[in-house]
């Protein structure tokens, strides 16, 4: 399954939530955006919202930008 995520870092809590009436995740990270921290952290936060392993999940595309599609593999 593939997902739309919207990060913002730099957030002073780390939670993720639904936008209502999309298909859009928000993650908030207290990482910055630098060197990979936080799209680390993003994956880390979406694998305890989704009860999951994090080797499951993997950045499709946005790696660089807040606008995200993850691919979350079953298990």
């Amino acid at each position: 399954m593939k997902i739309q995520v919207k990060v913002k870092p730099r957030s002073k809590t780390e939670d993720v939530t639904k936008e209502i009436g999309e298909d859009v995740y928000v993650v908030r990270v207290k990482e910055l955006p630098v060197e990979g921290k936080a799209n680390r952290a993003v994956l880390k936060a979406l694998a305890r919202h989704f009860g999951v392993p994090e080797s499951r999940l993997r950045i499709v595309s946005g790696l660089r930008g807040k606008n995200k599609v993850i691919e979350v593999m079953p298990v």
